[in-house]
Formats: structure tokens, sequence, C-alpha cells
């Protein structure tokens, strides 16, 4: 079972943030159930085999003042796919610094070697205020500037991406699902 967590704070966010992706699951016939950051309990963890941390609105920072619901991300160790702000959550949790940056629209990111089914330039949908600076433990796929926008923790099964796959790269999600 696939567990999509969502970081909005409003309930009304998540249409636009996990709505899309549980539609990407559920057209391919994966099973899923969803729960919120502050409600995830450790039969949930226990009985997924994947965890999608999925995005939130531009002015919804909650989830980093809530990390502390977040900590058994540091012991986990089934694959995990952090969604801009899920994976501002990992890179957090896992010692990474938090950044202030606002990028909005399509941009063109180039993916140096093939992370999740993107190779080469491709085109992206970027919504966020924040990017992060991760520490030596991640492998950087795409970066523009100081920006990374794909990584992958050279140790454990999690991936992050900041820009949103649901909008333009539906195929990252479920090459996740399926190789992750």
């Amino acid at each position: 079972m696939i567990l999509v967590i969502s970081n909005c704070k409003e309930k009304l966010h998540e249409l636009e943030f996990v709505r899309p992706i549980e539609q990407i699951l559920n057209d391919a016939s994966m099973k899923f159930s969803r729960k919120h950051y502050k409600q995830v309990s450790p039969n949930d963890l226990k009985n997924s085999s994947h965890i999608i941390l999925c995005g939130t609105s531009l002015k919804d920072n909650n989830f980093l003042e809530n990390l502390s619901s977040l900590e058994w991300i540091k012991s986990f160790d089934k694959p995990i796919l952090g969604i801009c702000a899920g994976m501002q959550v990992m890179g957090a949790i896992l010692g990474g610094k938090v950044k202030v940056k606002t990028e909005i629209g399509f941009y063109t990111e180039n993916f140096k070697k093939n992370f999740l089914g993107l190779e080469g330039k491709q085109e992206v949908w970027h919504l966020h205020n924040n990017y992060l600076l991760f520490d030596s433990n991640w492998g950087v796929f795409s970066k523009e500037g100081n920006i990374v926008q794909a990584v992958k923790h050279k140790t454990k099964p999690f991936y992050g991406v900041l820009f949103h796959p649901e909008v333009r790269n539906k195929n990252l999600i479920l090459e996740f699902v399926k190789n992750g």
C-alpha cells in the first residue's frame, strides 16, 4: 500500500497538491491511503510499501514549524518521494538547510542522469518559496545555480523533487512506485 501524506495546513489545498497524485495512482490501479502528516501512525508506516510526501501552497510553511511530527523519517527504510514541501521536509529532517527563493512557472531542467524516468532536458512546473541546501549524503540529479531540483539519498531509498511532477511529469510518480 502506498501512503500519500498531505503536508497541507488547509484541507482545501489538498485538491491542488494531494488529489492529483491520488488520481495518478488511481488511474494506474495502485492501492493507496491518505493521511495528514500530523496523523501518521507507526501502523501506517509499517503497512506502507512506499510513501509520497506531497507539496502544499506557497504561503503554507506550517510543515516546517512541525518537523517533530515527521521525525520518523530518520529511521525509515522504505522508499519515500518528497515533492516540493515533501522534499523540504526530508532534507530538513536529515540535516539540510531551508533557504528562501520563489520560483513559479514552467522551467526547463537538465537531468544529468536518469532520475525516475527523467533524463536530459525536461520541462517541469515550479511552485515554491523555499529550496534546500543538502549535505553530502544526497546525490544531485538536477540543479540550476544553487537550487537543487532533484535528489536521491546515497544510502536510503529517498527521492526528492522541488518541482511538481503531478502537473507535467506524471510518469515520475509511477516510476517511483514501480522502481523506487
